[in-house]
């Protein structure tokens, strides 16, 4: 009688135990850095970029060359989420753009309301250091009426790959490689000086600014 009333109550708290142990969405690390790729088929586009990702005050700052509809293009940009800006900046002709973010979505985090969808063993889990574990979410970004799904390690919340859905680029690819733990220069997070007068500017064509409409 005893053996039965246990392995009926370990039945009745498996369900718990199992929703118990699901990941939750995890914190970034407060400082890190390191490359992405960007492609798209639908709309041409491929892009390479250095990054630099301040997670304690929501701040990022991307480099990136690549293609356009078979036109060439190079960013350098600081996105400020908490203050709602982005800068656009020029080093070669000190010129700056100002544009207000109205997204503070981008792929270097988990989103909070992210809901999990599975954790998988990058290469093999059968040899010690032989294997990644990673976590993959899934959700919806409102200001753009978009989806995403993505990837990130299990143990330091690292992004791995993601994939995003948005009505004017269709889905885009995103690959992280060469995460690095800390950052190379604290002023990356600052706009350099020639930004100081610059004026808010609007899109005129009603799009929404965000990580991705950097990417033409």
């Amino acid at each position: 009688m005893l053996a039965l009333f246990w392995i009926t109550s370990v039945m009745c708290l498996a369900p718990y135990c199992l929703q118990a142990q699901r990941p939750r969405p995890c914190a970034s690390p407060p400082l890190y850095m390191g490359n992405l790729f960007v492609s798209t088929k639908e709309v041409e586009l491929w892009a390479v970029a250095n990054y630099a990702y301040d997670a304690f005050n929501q701040r990022l700052h991307l480099r990136d060359t690549g293609n356009f509809m078979n036109k060439s293009f190079s960013h350098d940009v600081l996105m400020l989420f908490q203050e709602g800006l982005r800068y656009n900046i020029n080093h070669a002709n000190q010129t700056c753009v100002k544009e207000a973010l109205q997204s503070d979505f981008h792929p270097m985090a988990v989103p909070k309301s992210a809901s999990f969808l599975s954790q998988v063993v990058l290469g093999t889990s059968s040899t010690p250091g032989q294997g990644l574990l990673v976590n993959t979410w899934w959700g919806d970004v409102r200001e753009s009426e978009g989806h995403y799904v993505m990837s990130f390690t299990e143990l330091s919340c690292l992004p791995v790959s993601g994939l995003f859905y948005t009505e004017d680029k269709r889905w885009i690819s995103v690959s992280f490689y060469n995460n690095f733990l800390g950052i190379d220069d604290p002023n990356r997070f600052i706009p350099p000086p020639f930004c100081k007068d610059a004026e808010v500017e609007r899109d005129i064509h009603g799009g929404v600014t965000d990580f991705f409409s950097i990417l033409q």
